[in-house]
């Protein structure tokens, strides 16, 4: 049987069909399988790859822990080491201070034992007096015995007899005394006087003789100079009376003079000789407008200054008067050395030390700041500054601790409470640091005053002048009682006395100045 044309046509498109679908598939299987040995070949790579990206991480972890590691051992080995330094010096110190204090105690023993050496000298010495004594006794009344027997004369006749002649000696001898102790007496009242006086000075300016006394005001013409002055000197007068300051006006070119112990009043008048310069108009009335703007302008400028050194110096819940004072030491200098800057400086000083001992800074900073605040009125009131700057702080309500430390810081009281030896042993740090204080120009005055009192102290002078910087002594003597021969004899006697009490560098020449002056009127 023969199959029809279209049949096999047919079966040929199966059969391929077929074929084609297993060709399909095997290639789709190989493609497959190939695919996925990719996929597993890359997967091993990737995890080799991960792997030994985590190994690096390990290592460069562990490397840096051991880094840490290294870096926290260096620095406790470092503290360990500074502790066991401090531990060696606190060990050194404490050997040192038991080797003082063994060499103490054996000084003590030794003066123990010479103590009691020159004690038992002292006793076998008193035993031998007392019979040397004994002794005496005996010898003088057998020498009584002999003398009444070769006189003659009784006891009580001998007694009488040698009470008369005594009693005239004694008149002879009283008479003398008598003068000589009015002469004493005489001598030791003058110099008491003298002492009182110069006690009384040197309490009112002793303070002043290191700092410039004089404030110098500028001047666009001489011409200024009549206006300052005015018609018959009123200008001038009124300005001193208002400003209580001394106005000098010499020959001096472009400047005026205002001189003054009290700086806050200088100031004053500085300032208010400015203004009236620059206004123009100069009379009575308005000399007496300026410097009563001047003086408010300056007493809130003082208050001012007070607050910003208590702020500075952290010391607060002040009164305003005490803060004015406190403002007005900025005015006062003590051997150059500011004493409002002195008071913060040594408000930081008693707080650190107060710190160290562990003690309340901040009323150690308190009694630091205010110890001086009687510098600010010891002109207006009678005594030191620290018994006027204790009964100021006492008046506005301060506890006694810083009253005391005021009253007490130069050692005129004895301290009772220890910020007033905290206080005291800062004002001497303040005072004695490098550079805080100049001495110079108050020892350059010291030794002109003294050479001016040496010669004053001899009788007969009026007058004496220390000039060319001390170099030379000019004594001005009373001519009634000095001739030329003890006017060269007092030239002579002042020198040797200068070279005596005195310390200076060169030579001093002393000159002796006697004046005859006769007087005739016309008329």
């Amino acid at each position: 049987m023969i199959a029809a044309p279209g049949n096999s046509r047919d079966m040929d498109y199966v059969v391929g069909g077929i074929i084609g679908l297993l060709a399909g598939a095997a290639v789709g299987y190989i493609l497959n399988r190939l695919v996925l040995g990719t996929a597993y070949r890359g997967r091993d790579e990737i995890l080799k790859e991960a792997g030994r990206e985590a190994d690096n991480l390990r290592k460069s972890r562990e490397l840096e822990i051991k880094e840490d590691l290294l870096k926290r051992r260096e620095g406790l080995e470092k503290e360990l080491g500074a502790s066991r330094e401090a531990l060696r010096d606190d060990e050194r110190k404490l050997v040192k201070r038991e080797t003082q204090l063994e060499e103490e105690q054996e000084n003590l023993r030794k003066r123990e034992r010479m103590i009691e050496t020159a004690q038992n000298r002292l006793a076998e010495k008193g035993k031998a007096v007392e019979v040397r004594e004994r002794e005496l006794d005996k010898l003088v009344k057998q020498e009584q015995e002999e003398l009444y027997k070769i006189s003659g004369l009784s006891k009580p006749e001998a007694t009488d007899r040698l009470l008369q002649k005594l009693e005239g000696e004694l008149k002879n001898e009283t008479g003398s005394l008598i003068l000589k102790q009015e002469q004493e007496l005489k001598q030791n009242s003058e110099r008491l006087a003298r002492e009182i006086v110069g006690m009384a000075v040197q309490r009112y300016a002793s303070t002043h003789t290191s700092e410039t006394t004089v404030s110098t005001v500028d001047i666009p013409s001489d011409e200024m100079k009549g206006r300052i002055i005015g018609r018959e000197g009123r200008n001038i007068r009124a300005f001193e009376k208002e400003t209580g300051v001394d106005v000098i006006v010499d020959d001096t070119p472009g400047v005026v003079v205002v001189s003054a112990f009290d700086t806050v009043r200088r100031e004053v008048a500085k300032i208010s000789m400015q203004k009236l310069i620059q206004d123009g108009r100069i009379h009575p009335s308005r000399i007496e407008e300026i410097v009563r703007e001047t003086q408010k302008e300056m007493d809130d400028r003082i208050l001012l200054l007070g607050r910003e050194a208590a702020d500075e110096a952290g010391v607060g819940n002040l009164k305003e008067k005490v803060l004015y004072y406190m403002g007005r030491l900025h005015f006062r200098t003590s051997y150059s050395q500011n004493v409002l800057q002195h008071s913060i400086e040594v408000a930081y000083l008693t707080s650190m030390m107060a710190e160290q001992l562990g003690l309340d800074a901040r009323l150690a900073k308190r009694c630091g700041f205010l110890h001086d605040i009687g510098k600010a009125a010891d002109h207006e009131m009678e005594g030191g500054h620290p018994a006027i700057g204790a009964d100021i702080l006492k008046r506005h309500g301060e506890v006694a601790e810083v009253v005391h430390a005021a009253a007490g810081h130069h050692d005129d009281i004895r301290p009772d409470y220890i910020y007033t030896v905290i206080t005291a042993a800062a004002d001497a740090c303040s005072a004695s640091r490098p550079g805080a204080r100049r001495e110079t120009l108050e020892k350059y005055v010291r030794r002109l005053e003294e050479l001016e009192a040496i010669a004053l102290g001899f009788p007969g002078v009026n007058q004496v002048f220390a000039v060319q910087a001390g170099r030379e002594v000019r004594v001005i003597v009373d001519p009634q009682e000095i001739n030329d021969r003890g006017a060269a004899k007092l030239a002579r006697d002042v020198a040797q006395s200068i070279e005596q009490n005195m310390t200076y560098p060169g030579e001093v020449r002393v000159v002796v100045m006697r004046e005859t002056r006769s007087v005739g009127v016309a008329k």
